[in-house]
């Protein structure tokens, strides 16, 4: 990799990493700390992941305006002066404020930090996303782990840290980011690019509507299949297990992934599609399982998909975005995820109140096979070039 993406991998790992301090743990500070019910808690959130998705969008398009370092500045900056502020002003209601700030904030970055990793290593094809990914993972690991043992000690202590971790991201981007610009400012010519090929965010918008169905099934790991596993009295212990299995699998399987890519998945696409039936397999596997050795077998096979499924799309993306369309492509395959999200816990939620268990796994897999209709189908009406350059690895 050249030092430049090295740079955007360090610095998201620190992003993450701060946010990962806090995210894991705000429904037990707002319900335990605050003395707000979880339907109260869970609407909290919910804001909180809409001011990501519109802090996706404008990502992107700051990104295609006025390029990637100034980008992830205004983000930084944004979550920055939330994050020092949350450590002094932590009560109701201003914690809803600060985290609706947070989500805006954060949200910038994401996407301008994909583009900015296309643009830097185009040749890099999926092995720039990936990276990025992987950062992603090992910050949740490490800020998830941390989080738990620091609030065990002062809840202060958890808001010190995300803002201290967040100081350091800024230091990294504004010494480290502002040789690496990348810039794809829109000029007439690419505005009149991105309206001569609108079956590009044709397929886009095909390929991301799959992509948000299959959040939506990936979330209920966190949400209704962890109350799942209590009902099976599966200890707590032995679920946050399950999360740290995920987070080694995907830094410690990259070589086994890297084979399995170049001699099985030889494009995008196919890595897609087996990713998707994967899943399917997992949650199958899930659906079935009573003792914790199940699902620890069900989320070693859903970790092994999102490995093949997760960096694919903002590679497709970044392939498919006309000149100076890259960060707002990006954008919205951020905005999707984050979408995925915000739908996944309300829906299964309510499917696991006035249906059951069961029946959520078979809406789950049946949303995801949705998803492989939508991956086949989104670049049928692509010219060869187009397919072809989607296609690298």
């Amino acid at each position: 990799m050249p030092r430049a993406l090295w740079l955007l991998v360090i610095g998201m790992m620190a992003n993450v990493m701060g946010s990962s301090f806090l995210w894991p743990l705000n429904t037990i500070y707002i319900h335990e700390h605050l003395g707000k019910s979880l339907t109260v808690a869970g609407v909290v959130l919910m804001l909180n992941s809409a001011a990501s998705v519109i802090g996706n969008l404008v990502g992107g398009v700051l990104f295609d305006r006025i390029g990637g370092y100034k980008s992830i500045m205004t983000g930084i900056i944004i979550t920055l002066v939330a994050v020092v502020t949350l450590m002094f002003f932590h009560g109701w209601p201003i914690y809803i404020y600060l985290l609706i700030l947070i989500g805006f904030g954060s949200g910038i970055v994401f996407p301008a930090t994909y583009a900015l990793a296309g643009t830097v290593w185009p040749e890099g094809g999926r092995k720039a996303f990936n990276a990025i990914y992987v950062a992603q993972n090992i910050g949740v690991a490490a800020g998830a782990s941390l989080g738990g043992i620091v609030a065990s000690i002062s809840f202060q202590y958890i808001f010190l840290a995300n803002a201290a971790l967040y100081a350091v991201f800024f230091l990294i981007a504004f010494f480290g980011f502002r040789n690496i610009n990348g810039v794809h400012v829109n000029s007439m010519l690419d505005q009149t690019a991105a309206v001569k090929h609108p079956q590009k965010f044709t397929a886009l918008v095909t390929l991301c509507i799959g992509y948000l169905l299959c959040w939506v099934g990936y979330v209920q790991w966190s949400t209704t299949i962890s109350s799942h596993t209590q009902t099976l009295n599966i200890p707590l212990n032995q679920y946050s297990l399950l999360w740290t299995v995920n987070g080694v699998l995907i830094v410690c399987a990259q070589p086994v992934l890297s084979q399995f890519v170049k001699h099985v998945a030889k494009t995008i696409k196919q890595q897609m599609l087996i990713g998707y039936m994967i899943f399917i397999v997992s949650f199958l596997v899930a659906a079935n399982a009573e003792h914790f050795i199940g699902f620890l077998i069900a989320m070693i096979i859903l970790t092994i998909g999102e490995m093949l499924v997760w960096p694919a799309v903002p590679t497709i993306a970044d392939s498919l975005a006309p000149k100076g369309r890259q960060g707002f492509y990006q954008g919205f395959v951020n905005s999707t995820a984050t979408g995925g999200k915000m739908i996944g816990p309300l829906l299964g939620g309510f499917i696991a109140d006035y249906y059951n268990i069961n029946f959520l796994f078979m809406v789950i897999i049946s949303l995801l096979i949705i998803g492989i209709f939508t991956t086949i189908l989104y670049d049928k009406k692509l010219k060869p070039t187009v397919e072809n350059a989607a296609a690298r690895t």
